[in-house]
């Protein structure tokens, strides 16, 4: 990708400006990304057991990276789940249509 096709994005956490690389159209999910790391890393400082903006950010990074794998786990079992509810639909379906199918004898 060619700097063409990036700007500049200006984000703030912890009311610290940072300038950030941006592709274009990527405005609005990277300001999204910044307010939600902001308000992650605002909690964690406000919990008071954390200092130092090194440690808040990485304390912040390592919980949004749970919740990415455990929402990640969810999907999976919940795609796991839904499969199964299928297979189980499909194998009745095809139960009930074997008993109402009669038997020929070749």
């Amino acid at each position: 990708m060619s700097n063409s096709e990036q700007q500049k994005v200006t984000i703030r956490l912890l009311d610290k400006e940072y300038m950030i690389a941006c592709p274009d159209g990527a405005e609005a999910e990277l300001l999204a990304s910044a307010d939600y790391l902001d308000q992650k890393m605002r909690n964690i400082r406000g919990n008071g057991k954390t200092v130092g903006l090194e440690r808040i950010a990485v304390m912040a990074g390592l919980n949004i990276a749970h919740e990415l794998l455990k929402s990640r786990e969810d999907n999976r079992q919940n795609i796991e789940d839904q499969i199964r509810r299928l297979g189980s639909k499909i194998d009745r379906s095809l139960n009930e249509r074997a008993r109402q199918t009669p038997k020929t004898d070749d």
